[in-house]
């Protein structure tokens, strides 16, 4: 089976980050499209996701006319409030393909 690039260099950073992290901070996965931001907090030991937030949730999406840029802070600060309300703390992100 042969693997496309960007699916190696997914691997590859996630292979990476692994390394690094001590099996005590969880994963921030961050994926953007051409019209949506999406950002999750994972735990790879229990392989669940534990936060998430996009803008597509109802409180982001309701807002229009902003930019992307404003629109991706927002989805950092729904993210950071969800995972505060979980005592998520200490966190490493995973950069994925960009």
């Amino acid at each position: 089976m042969k693997i496309n690039q960007k699916i190696k260099k997914k691997l590859r950073v996630r292979k990476k980050l692994k390394k690094v992290s001590n099996n005590t901070r969880l994963r921030l996965s961050i994926f953007r499209s051409s019209k949506n931001i999406y950002a999750q907090i994972i735990d790879d030991k229990a392989k669940k996701t534990l936060v998430s937030s996009s803008s597509l949730d109802k409180d982001i999406k309701d807002t229009k006319n902003l930019k992307k840029i404003e629109i991706s802070k927002k989805v950092a600060e729904n993210l950071a409030v969800k995972a505060l309300e979980k005592k998520i703390k200490k966190i490493y992100l995973d950069r994925g393909l960009y």
